[in-house]
């Protein structure tokens, strides 16, 4: 199939597929006599695993490392399992991250009088972290 069709069938864009194989993420991929990218359907499976585990937050690096594991018939599974529970600890501390922010943006805008008044607690404290270089 051709790009295109190796795009909706994985849900990967065009532009992606490209990027991915730029990058060396995927092999290269086989080209028609007119140059044309052409995709096997265990390629396109490929392409359906970045992709999901572009949807779980994992990056480029630890996808390589997913795929990599994948294709290895030998595999530890304890490998795949160690892979996921360090993303799952980032994506806790993520998750606590945002946590804070949220609070920290829910006390600003209780303080905020949102009236008429130029006083402003949010933009107070936006302006507090503005440091000028000489």
């Amino acid at each position: 199939m051709n790009i295109g069709e190796a795009a909706k069938a994985s849900g990967v864009s065009a532009k992606m597929i490209r990027h991915y194989e730029a990058i060396g993420l995927t092999g290269e991929a086989k080209r028609t006599g007119s140059g044309y990218r052409v995709y096997s359907v265990r390629e396109v499976q490929m392409l359906q695993f970045i992709h999901r585990g572009r949807e779980l937050g994992f990056s480029l690096e630890q996808i390589r490392a997913l795929l990599a594991l994948w294709q290895d018939k030998h595999r530890a599974s304890h490998d795949v399992r160690m892979l996921a529970r360090e993303h799952i600890a980032e994506l806790d501390r993520k998750i606590a991250d945002m946590q804070a922010m949220r609070r920290t943006l829910e006390n600003l805008a209780s303080a905020c009088h949102g009236d008429d008044r130029p006083d402003c607690p949010i933009l107070d404290d936006l302006a507090a972290a503005v440091t000028v270089k000489a």
